[in-house]
This record gives C-alpha cells, sequence and structure tokens, in this order.
C-alpha cells in the first residue's frame, strides 16, 4: 500500500469539467488527486510570424504554477517562464501539435494557457490531459462558426507519472512519491496506443530495460483510464 492507500497500478482520484472558464472558446478544470490545473483555449485568427504565408496553423502553450500552488511559495513569472516552466510549455505544446492536422486548421491558432492552482506532483502530465479536452471544445467552436471545412484534430492524448520506489513501479506518482522515487518517468501517449514522448531519469540507481517495459505497460494502463475519462466528459 501507498502512503494514500493506493495499489501501486491506480490512479488518484480523476475528475474534469469542461468550460469551466465561461469566456474561453475552450477550458477544462482537471484534478487529479491533489493536483489541480486549469487549461484555456483561445482561437486566433493569425500564426506567429515564423508560420506566415505556409497555410498551416499552430497550436501553442503557456504554464505555471500560482504562487502557493505548491508546499513554498514560488516567484509569479512576470516577465519570462523560468527554465522549468519553458520545458513544460514546449512538450505541452509539442504534444498538442503531435495530434493535430495543422494544414486543416488555415492560418490559425490555438492557445493554451495551463496554470497549476493546487500542485501535488504530475502538473505537466495533468496539463496536457486536460488540454486535449479544452482543445477539443475549442475545434468545436471553429467547427460552428464555419472557421474550418474538417476537423484537424486527430485522436486523443493524455499523459501520466509513473516511477520505481522501493523496488516497486507505481503509477501516478503524488508529490511524496516522485521526490523520493528512485526512478520518475513522464509519458504521453496517444489513443492508438502511440508514444508521443517519454522523460525518463533514474534518480539513483540506473534501471533496466526490462524495468523499463514494466513501466511503459504501467502507463498505458494510466493513460488508457485518462483517456476514457476525457472521452465520458466530452461524451463521446
Amino acid at each position: 500500500m501507498r502512503t494514500d492507500g493506493r495499489q501501486p497500478d491506480q490512479l488518484r482520484p480523476v475528475t474534469m469539467e469542461r468550460g469551466f472558464a465561461k469566456f474561453a472558446e475552450g477550458s477544462c478544470f482537471i484534478k487529479i488527486g491533489d493536483t489541480h490545473m486549469l487549461v484555456t483555449a483561445t482561437v486566433e485568427e493569425r500564426v506567429p510570424p515564423f508560420m506566415k504565408g505556409k497555410g498551416s496553423g499552430w497550436v501553442t502553450a503557456e504554464y505555471s504554477m500560482l504562487p502557493r500552488s505548491g508546499r513554498q511559495r514560488n516567484q509569479r513569472d512576470l516577465m519570462k517562464p523560468n527554465g522549468r516552466s519553458m520545458e513544460i510549455q514546449r512538450l505541452i505544446g509539442r504534444c498538442m501539435r503531435s495530434v493535430f492536422d495543422l494544414e486543416a486548421m488555415g492560418e490559425k491558432t490555438i492557445t493554451l494557457d495551463c496554470d497549476a492552482i493546487r500542485a501535488d506532483g504530475g502538473t505537466r502530465c495533468a496539463a496536457i490531459t486536460a488540454a486535449y479536452v479544452a482543445s477539443y471544445d475549442a475545434v468545436q467552436y471553429m467547427l460552428r462558426n464555419r472557421m474550418l471545412k474538417r476537423n484537424p484534430l486527430r485522436e486523443a492524448v493524455a499523459a501520466i507519472s509513473v516511477g520505481v520506489k522501493g523496488g516497486q513501479e507505481l503509477l501516478d506518482l503524488n508529490y511524496d512519491e516522485d521526490s523520493t522515487a528512485h526512478t520518475d518517468m513522464n509519458i504521453v501517449m496517444t489513443e492508438s496506443g502511440r508514444f508521443v514522448e517519454i522523460q525518463g531519469t533514474a534518480e539513483q540507481e540506473p534501471f533496466a530495460i526490462d524495468t523499463l517495459g514494466r513501466m511503459l505497460k504501467l502507463a498505458q494502463k494510466g493513460v488508457n483510464e485518462l483517456i476514457a475519462e476525457q472521452k465520458r466528459v466530452l461524451e463521446l
């Protein structure tokens, strides 16, 4: 048993509320245990300068943590994101673009603002999972308003953390587990079972290939459960 009573292959309780932000084209408020993230999707009929004239769209993300979302106060990113925030928002953008047909968007941009309200481990994974729900509703907004000729969103995507502690593979690490794990990974997968990103580090001892295989299988189980919840929330 883990400190919060879960089994090794068990997610924390998950809820997703779509349409949380009244004025955004798409939004999702996700709770995974004590990690709470708000993701909003904004649609603009323009693209960044480096995309102009290509006839293709763009999906990008911004990420931040509120000052007391964690156990200590962190500084606001008033001028520019810190290194960690930059790395995470680039990850979110890459993952979301992987499931979009950008050419089908035309020269339009979806910006995903991901804000951690309460952080207890796995904020980047929660952000990616909620970003899909927010993106889905933003795309539906564009379709209703005849901004698109066809749906550019190809399939669902979600992310989950896995790790090894005390010789046991664990799914969906909370902060206490993440900060003491011997190995921790963030896995991003699509609905069709393909990997988008694998971020893994041996914090103490190197891990073997069979351990990696078990962690990937455990992550796939978690991602499948998250995608099932995405579909339930989106009534698909």
